[in-house]
């Protein structure tokens, strides 16, 4: 882009055209904007953004749209994300603070999201690969039968049940449950494997068996790849922005059933974070053919950056209002890094 004054201009179109859905003219621009150049001016603008390929000309329509391009452009135009007013922050913390356990507080994050931003909202459970061991529990439900429930720090809990070789020694679990939290507890959960491996040695031999069951159901649970999961909200709103779709919502409704393409997605803009601000792909930078006409704005929580233990955000079509959408994820995101810290 070759001056300040044609972003300005493209600014200006990308506002107009998210407000009103209506492609924007010069004539436009003019009354609306103080931009301080004559409309024979703001055209030529015009015709050099839609040369370098920042805004297109739908159909027979004197007006112009931004494309993914020009979205990006846009987007990586803003140096500061406004906060949200106080009225604002104090109803996120409100509701998600009531929450009574990880499932609530995830399906209240969403809820509150999709509410806000009128778009889809998505919420990953936190990784357990990024997580660490708080507590294991064992619990026998019968003489040979017992539950291994293993709570995390950010609040996960996973359960197993597993079939003992022989009657269940209550001294004997109870020496085991100390030991597996004393040697556990605190540690992120791959490291768990180096922790517990000779831990059946310190225990009789006609114990063993017992002991070799229980470590084992520990480390199969938290070595398993069951942080896939994503809770979701607002699919409904899609169907109020129709409009923004050349053809229907139905491949977009599909990705987000199927949830494979998100995930996929979700993990790969964690590592496009950079600092505080949410990381934002447009278009055809989701590098699926099904989200090719959306956005998605995602920030992580639990952590910053590529250390966060998981992803929070939004989806929607391409016109979106990208500075108060990543505004509210950043204000979801550190306030479920809140409540899971707590």
């Amino acid at each position: 882009m070759s001056s300040e004054r044609q972003l300005e201009v493209l600014r200006a179109i990308v506002q107009d055209y998210v407000r009103s859905r209506e492609p924007v003219g010069s004539r436009n621009l003019v009354e609306r904007h103080n931009l301080g150049v004559s409309p024979a001016t703001i055209r030529n603008d015009m015709a050099a953004l839609e040369d370098g390929g920042y805004i297109a000309q739908p159909h027979t329509s004197a007006g112009r749209i931004p494309t993914d391009k020009g979205y990006r452009f846009f987007v990586d135009q803003i140096a500061a994300l406004k906060p949200l007013s106080v009225a604002e922050r104090r109803a996120i913390a409100g509701f998600l603070e009531g929450a009574v356990d990880l499932d609530d507080v995830l399906e209240r994050s969403v809820r509150l999201l999709a509410q806000f931003t009128q778009q889809v909202a998505v919420v990953q459970y936190p990784s357990l690969r990024r997580s660490a061991l708080r507590h294991v529990e064992l619990i026998p439900v019968s003489s040979t039968r017992l539950m291994v429930v293993i709570i995390t720090d950010t609040g996960r809990v996973e359960q197993r049940m597993v079939a003992m070789p022989e009657a269940i020694d209550a001294a004997v679990l109870g020496e085991l449950r100390a030991r597996i939290n004393a040697l556990g507890a605190g540690r992120e959960l791959p490291g768990l494997r180096s922790a517990l491996t000779d831990l059946e040695n310190v225990f009789d031999p006609g114990q063993r068996a017992m002991v070799t069951e229980v470590v084992g159901a520990v480390l199969e649970t938290v070595g398993e790849d069951v942080e896939e999961r994503i809770v979701m909200a607002g699919t409904a709103n899609l169907a109020r922005s129709d409009t923004d779709f050349t053809r229907t919502i139905s491949p977009v409704l599909e990705a987000l059933e199927e949830q494979v393409v998100l995930l996929r997605l979700l993990s790969e803009m964690a590592e496009d974070a950079s600092g505080a601000s949410p990381a934002v792909r447009i278009g055809h930078e989701t590098s699926s053919e099904h989200l090719s006409e959306t956005s998605v704005v995602a920030g992580g929580y639990g952590g910053t950056g590529s250390q966060a233990i998981a992803q929070v955000g939004v989806l929607g079509p391409t016109r979106m209002d990208y500075p108060t959408t990543m505004a509210t994820v950043r204000a979801v995101a550190r306030y479920l890094s809140r409540i899971l810290s707590a």
